[in-house]
């Protein structure tokens, strides 16, 4: 990867959906050099898809909540694939520490979250404990991946 890929991939995370065109002389390239270097991107797994952000608050998802989660490790696959399937739960990460896996979730109000936690979380494979997190203010949301990128790569290592 040289400075123009790390450019093409900065502008696609700001803006995924702005023309060819555009994006090629954000990056001083012409399209269709602009286009072979998106899908080789794409090709080698570092863009992996293209989104919208969406306010949950705009959808009636007034409750951000993180649910660190402590699992029988016999059960992970299970638990995975439970995860995979439920729609409530936004992202599940696996972490060090005393949990297994912290999970955010979006709902409608606390009442909502309850009913997540005691009749969706509990009963995923494997689920021994459970810990809830409510989001009260989300001061960020959206980091860039190639600014942190950017600046890590800027960072003294001691």
């Amino acid at each position: 990867m040289d400075r123009i890929d790390h450019a093409i991939l900065g502008a696609l995370e700001t803006d995924g959906r702005q023309s060819y065109a555009t994006l090629a002389e954000s990056v001083g390239l012409s399209k269709t050099p602009c286009w072979n270097r998106v899908q080789a991107l794409e090709e080698a797994g570092i863009i992996t898809g293209y989104r919208a952000d969406i306010e949950p608050g705009r959808l009636d998802l007034g409750v951000t909540a993180f649910v660190q989660v402590m699992i029988d490790s016999a059960c992970r696959e299970a638990f995975e694939a439970a995860v995979l399937a439920a729609p409530a739960i936004l992202e599940c990460h696996t972490i060090a520490g005393e949990a297994d896996y912290v999970l955010r979730v979006a709902c409608r109000d606390v009442d909502d979250l309850d009913h997540l936690l005691r009749f969706d979380i509990v009963v995923l494979p494997g689920v021994q404990r459970s810990s809830t997190m409510i989001c009260l203010k989300t001061v960020k949301r959206g980091g860039r991946v190639t600014q942190a990128a950017l600046s890590r790569a800027r960072s003294p290592r001691g």
